[in-house]
């Protein structure tokens, strides 16, 4: 079986999977559709980060495509519901880089607060400022993290550490860690707020959370983060606060529009403005992420290809499986209509399947059945399975 990795996998995901036995194809950089469209056929597993999209029209070359994994956090760059109805599961990494991104966001802050940018400029320039004036502790100062998820609550730990004070935000209602204060609204938080830092998912509607309106909320001269996704921030209206000193200094990881690769200039209305901190989506980007990333994404693919598990995936119904033992596992992906189970059940009566064990679990758009059952069956039975009206995709596992 083939799997196709793009932008660059750390080498631990790749090791992994040619030690289950995979053809492994790893580039550094990400595809554009039609390069992804023709690489995509008779790949049996793919492996993106965040540059790569996958759009019903990817799909439609995906011939032998089981699994998707995102080798990073966020899944929007991967049309998740056009992925379930053509039965391909997908995976991500959802807290192994959690630690580096949260470590980030608060060395961020130091240097903002303490102007370091100024200082190792001059420095360099063999300038000797030891001025103190504008120049910070972060102890004592207010810390408004708006999303509270891994990262949101890392962040909230480090910072306590520090004698920061914290208040959070989250559309979810999230248990406070330590001694955050939670807020009943985001307006709440970007008033008291001597530095918002941004940790939301990217979820389309979250696109332009932060904008003029919300920037004009903020004191003067806060600190301001975002090291969640690029479009989660009005970038113009940035860059307009931090012009006005509204913003006294911000930290950006991550723009509407990132290059492709090292060989794509990078591009952005906030460069040039020296109380600014630019970052090229780097949150996760430590050897100890990249590897716990690579690890944890090619396992939980290698897993569902060898037991159809689905623990873990962001666009299947999740079912945790136990070990196959002395029986055949048959999955079948279906759309979710009323009489399937039914049906299936016949088929396996016909073929004198004698069922040891079944589980079925759905969503809105797909129903997955999982039987362990005796080895011993016609061999019509995977024809028969593979009939039944709604059948997106069927696989045995010996």
């Amino acid at each position: 079986m083939k799997a196709l990795l793009l932008e660059k996998i750390n080498q631990s995901g790749i090791d992994l999977l040619r030690k289950k036995g995979f053809t492994v194809e790893a580039h550094d950089r990400a595809f554009s559709q039609d390069e992804l469209r023709e690489a995509i056929k008779g790949v049996s597993l793919l492996g993106i980060r965040s540059r790569t999209n996958i759009t019903p029209k990817v799909l439609e070359n995906a011939d032998e495509l089981l699994a998707i994994g995102a080798y990073c956090i966020g899944t929007n760059q991967i049309d998740l519901d056009a992925t379930a109805r053509a039965g391909i599961a997908a995976f991500n990494a959802p807290y192994s880089n959690t630690r580096s991104v949260a470590e980030l966001a608060i060395g961020e802050i130091i240097v903002l607060i303490r102007k370091l940018y100024n200082k190792i400029e001059m420095a360099h320039r063999g300038e000797w400022d030891k001025a103190s004036a504008g120049c910070y502790e972060v102890r004592g100062k207010k810390l408004g993290i708006i999303g509270y998820g891994n990262i949101g609550t890392q962040v909230s730990l480090l910072a306590e550490s520090l004698g920061m004070q914290v208040y959070y935000y989250d559309v979810v209602d999230k248990l406070s860690i330590g001694n955050a204060i939670k807020m009943d609204t985001l307006e709440e938080v970007l008033n008291i707020a001597d530095v918002v830092t941004i940790h939301v998912d990217g979820r389309k509607e979250n696109a332009n959370l932060i904008g003029d309106t919300q920037f004009t909320m903020m004191k003067d001269g806060v600190l301001f983060l975002n090291l969640s996704r690029g479009h989660i921030v009005d970038i113009d209206a940035l860059r307009k606060h931090i012009l006005s000193g509204k913003i006294a200094g911000a930290g950006v990881d991550v723009f509407p529009t990132e290059p492709r690769g090292t060989d794509e200039k990078f591009v952005s209305p906030l460069q040039g403005l020296p109380n600014v901190l630019l970052t090229p989506h780097i949150g996760g980007s430590t050897e100890e992420a990249q590897r716990n990333i690579g690890d944890f994404v090619s396992s939980k693919m290698i897993e569902y290809l060898e037991t159809g598990s689905t623990f873990t995936s962001v666009n299947f119904p999740r079912i945790q499986l136990p070990p196959l033992a002395n029986t055949h596992r048959l999955l079948h992906i279906h759309n979710n209509v009323p009489g399937v189970l039914s049906k299936l059940n016949t088929i396996f009566g016909n073929n004198q399947v004698n069922v040891v064990a079944q589980y079925l679990s759905t969503t809105e758009t797909i129903g997955y059945v999982i039987a362990d059952v005796d080895a011993q069956y016609k061999a019509s039975l995977f024809d028969d399975l593979s009939k039944v009206d709604n059948t997106i995709k069927v696989r045995i596992l010996y």
